[in-house]
C-alpha cells in the first residue's frame, strides 16, 4: 500500500503539491494524469525518496521508501517513458489492433 498524507512540496517560492492526500492498494498499476505543472513527478519523487516533502508523509507498507529491505523489488515506477522510448509520439505509436478496455464521458 502506498499511502500519501497531506504531502506538500515546496521549490523557493513555487508550491508543487499543496495538501495531496490519497492510498494505492498493493498490487494496483496506477498512472499519474495531469497537466504539465500539476505536481505527478514530484509527488512520485516524493514516494521514491528521491525528494523530500515539506510537510506531510508519504509511506510505501507503513514505511518510509528508505527504509524498505529491497524497495526496488517492492516498487516499480517510471518517472521518464523517454528514458525508454526515445522516438515514441502519440503519431508514431497508434496500433490498428488497440481495444480499450473502458470507456469515459457521457455513457451514450
Amino acid at each position: 500500500m502506498i499511502e500519501v498524507q497531506g504531502l506538500t512540496k515546496r521549490y523557493g517560492e513555487k508550491t508543487a503539491v499543496d495538501g495531496l492526500t490519497f492510498g494505492i492498494e498493493p498490487g494496483m498499476v496506477t498512472g499519474f494524469l495531469g497537466p504539465n505543472g500539476a505536481g505527478k513527478t514530484t509527488t512520485m519523487r516524493c514516494i521514491l525518496g528521491l525528494d523530500y516533502p515539506d510537510a506531510g508523509s508519504v509511506m510505501v507498507d507503513g514505511r518510509d521508501y528508505h527504509d524498505l529491505g529491497y524497495p526496488m523489488r517492492e516498487v516499480g515506477a517510471l518517472l521518464d517513458a523517454k528514458a525508454v522510448h526515445g522516438g515514441r509520439s502519440a503519431s508514431t505509436s497508434r496500433s490498428t489492433d488497440w481495444t480499450p478496455r473502458a470507456s469515459c464521458g457521457s455513457g451514450t
